[in-house]
């Protein structure tokens, strides 16, 4: 009731405002407007247009007021950075509200990766909500480091930093109506929170299906036809544009004056080198205005309409009784933001923070190398008939081709990459429970002569995923990744040539920004230069999505090569 009475003298002017906002062109996303007029605010809450007494007033100078940029959709863990330095950057380029799924990470730690995630939140200042994962471990024929049902998510559910239960990837799980998904389906809707949805492709009864559990939105459309059946549906689109997926431009012909309400923007993943040189939601909003959409529709879609669909009160708007988060910008082309503000307080300006950014405590999820000896065959790939299946990597794709070639192989059926030109030895290594684990293929197109390359970010378990031309070299590149307590390395023959720590759970590292853009270029350069990787190829992203085997169509995992289009485990080895 006190801080009820406050705002409410304050609104009427009957007491002086904490800040008083002159000078701004004000963009309204309720009306499409744009106002020319003095904003209030008070105790963190919009109070008003027009003026009012004022402990402190900020002069915008024709700048462009927009209510503070939401991200509906992010994987913190893929910028390799922790919350707190993704927020260094976030808080920089306008985002002050981003609704974080960290399934990374939980599939490494398990709840204690929720537990950190909620710690960030609650310390600081960017607005950051969890949705909590849904898919632990993404596909029962992995090892990942935990596994968790609804009962493992419901202490968290009522948590006012989780606003979601989180992408529901298993949508075969949903469709054959299997009583330990619809049970977190059931767990968030019962509890008033959003679902969020991950279904790629699925369409008709299916689709029809899927969204009948109350899974509310997608941000996997990627064909004009997908959101237009997810629309029609009721279902909200995040139109997605990170540093992998990029769906922007063919979706945003889909976008009208009637249905725009049901769109927003996300990241997905994003890179903190893209992050640093591109930005984050303002740099999808440079992007739609670009290719044509209404300045202040896309302002909607990236604050009210996100706001909307992840059911985030108070968020979104400039209206009196709102979260005073807001960001002030040059123009509506180029979306430079020049000041950004959460709950009226002042975090960013021209680039640079202006507040704290607390690291707390993430000793539950660091040492997250659990690793088992390693054998000196473990990396041996043998195909005793001559012939053996080869994983194809496509540039530009995180889908593989399923390839069927003879080989030259030793005395004892061994494949050597020295006698097969254009052929690596793939490797992933189980990392979280000491099984030992290992499972051995063949890659075409990654290219790496002379060394290998080893990164402990293998999506969705996370093992540890090494490729080389020599099994030594292999052995040389996975010691240094364990060493490190997770992360990525670059061996020269058995010589490391350089590295990057991600000692939380082997994904992130609360290293300056700059640091960990820095070095990721070093790596790739010598990646490129040294291993002969070609160009096009990206060394560690491109690894990365070689053990994820629910998407096409040969993957390898730490208990086999996966064909993913039979949906079974196969051999290296083709025998006829």
């Amino acid at each position: 009731m006190n801080d009820l009475t406050r705002r409410v003298n304050a609104a009427a002017g009957r007491a002086p405002v904490d800040l008083l906002i002159v000078g701004a062109r004000v963009v309204n996303v309720f009306t499409g407007q744009i106002m020319d007029v003095d904003v209030a605010i008070d105790n963190g809450v919009f109070v008003g247009f027009g003026g009012r007494p004022a402990r402190e007033v900020v002069d915008a100078g024709g700048m462009y007021m927009l209510p503070g940029l939401i991200d509906a959709h992010i994987h913190i863990e893929s910028t390799m950075l922790s919350p707190a330095r993704f927020a260094e950057l976030a808080l920089a380029h306008g985002t002050t509200t981003v609704v974080a799924d960290p399934h990374e990470l939980v599939n490494v730690t398990g709840v204690a990766g929720i537990r950190y995630f909620l710690a960030c939140a609650e310390a600081l200042p960017l607005n950051l909500f969890v949705s909590l994962p849904s898919c632990v471990p993404a596909a029962p024929f992995e090892d990942a480091g935990a596994v968790l049902c609804a009962k493992d998510l419901e202490p968290f559910i009522d948590h006012p930093h989780v606003c979601a239960i989180g992408e529901m990837m298993n949508f075969p799980g949903v469709l054959a109506a299997d009583p330990d998904v619809l049970a977190k389906i059931s767990l968030g809707t019962a509890r008033g929170k959003i679902v969020n949805g991950h279904a790629p492709y699925v369409a008709g009864k299916e689709l029809d299906a899927y969204l009948s559990t109350g899974i509310s939105d997608t941000h996997e459309a990627t064909t004009q036809k997908e959101a237009e059946d997810m629309l029609a549906r009721g279902g909200y689109v995040f139109l997605r544009e990170g540093s992998a997926a990029k769906n922007l431009a063919e979706l945003l012909p889909v976008v009208t004056a009637g249905n725009a309400r049901r769109f927003a923007f996300c990241c997905d993943d994003r890179h903190a080198r893209d992050l640093m040189a591109e930005g984050e939601i303002d740099h999808i909003l440079r992007l739609a205005v670009r290719q044509g959409l209404s300045p202040v529709l896309a302002v909607t879609m990236a604050t009210l309409n996100a706001a909307e669909a992840l059911r985030l009160r108070g968020k979104g708007g400039i209206a009196p009784g709102w979260d005073a988060d807001f960001v002030l910008v040059d123009d509506l082309r180029n979306f430079l933001v020049r000041r950004a503000y959460v709950g009226g307080k002042l975090v960013a300006r021209d680039g640079e923070i202006c507040v704290s950014l607390p690291e707390p405590d993430a000793s539950s999820i660091r040492g997250a190398m659990r690793v088992a000896p390693l054998g000196a065959d473990a990396f041996a790939v043998r195909a005793p008939s001559g012939r053996a299946r080869v994983i194809g990597l496509t540039g530009g794709s995180v889908v593989t081709a399923s390839l069927v070639q003879p080989v030259n192989i030793t005395a004892d059926g061994r494949v050597l990459p020295s006698d097969n030109p254009g052929l690596s030895l793939l490797a992933v290594i189980e990392r979280h429970k000491m099984t030992g684990l290992v499972g051995a293929g063949l890659l075409a197109g990654y290219g790496v002569r002379g060394g290998a390359v080893a990164i402990s970010i293998a999506h969705d378990s996370h093992n540890i995923v090494v490729a080389g031309d020599t099994e030594s070299a292999m052995h040389a590149a996975a010691a240094e990744v364990i060493r490190l307590g997770g992360g990525c390395a670059l061996c020269r023959g058995t010589q490391v040539i350089g590295s990057l720590a991600l000692p939380l759970g082997g994904l992130m590292t609360d290293e300056p920004p700059s640091a960990v853009s820095r070095r990721l270029d070093e790596l790739t350069r010598r990646a490129h230069d040294t291993l002969g990787i070609p160009e096009d190829v990206a060394p560690f992203m491109s690894l990365s999505f070689m053990t994820l085997p629910v998407i096409p169509s040969l993957k390898l995992t730490a208990r086999g090569l996966f064909d993913v289009d039979a949906f079974a485990f196969t051999s290296v080895d083709v025998c006829d």
